[in-house]
């Protein structure tokens, strides 16, 4: 079973999941060619456009490239006071966008900055593990592990 222990102590243990999906990223596959940026951001706001991806490539010191994404680890869901965030039973931390009171506490306190916002959506966003990214990216440097 995997639990945040703050969530379980915060919460209760409703929060334990048998097993976690998530997206893992090999960044020393990364070419930087941005192909899962653009099919996130497409799939879910139906544009290309870096901001609105849940997925971020930068380039880093040693001429290589650095994947951010979600890695479901759940610390973020008992900042939220409006309860928007829940495990799903396949482990994925899930945004409630109707319970969502657009505080943006989830953005601002993520450790590995993996929540993001964008003015022109009414509410903050991460990573899904839906698996669009790893269709796009043509150097395979990106799976789903459960």
């Amino acid at each position: 079973m995997i639990a945040c222990r703050e969530c379980v102590n915060t919460f209760g243990s409703h929060l334990e999941v048998s097993h976690l999906r998530k997206l893992v990223p090999d960044s020393s596959k990364c070419t930087g060619c941005g192909a899962c940026e653009s099919a996130c951001s497409k799939a879910f706001y139906k544009e290309e456009n870096r901001e609105k991806s849940a997925i971020r490539i930068t380039a880093n010191e040693s001429g290589g490239y650095e994947i951010s994404v979600c890695d479901q680890c759940g610390d973020c869901m008992w900042l939220c006071s409006a309860m928007a965030l829940k495990r799903t039973p396949k482990g994925v931390v899930s945004l409630n966008k109707k319970a969502c009171v657009g505080c943006l506490i989830c953005v601002g306190e993520c450790l590995r900055d993996y929540f993001y916002y964008n003015k022109e959506l009414p509410t903050p966003f991460k990573c899904s593990a839906c698996g669009i990214c790893i269709k796009s990216c043509p150097e395979a440097a990106l799976k789903i592990v459960e």
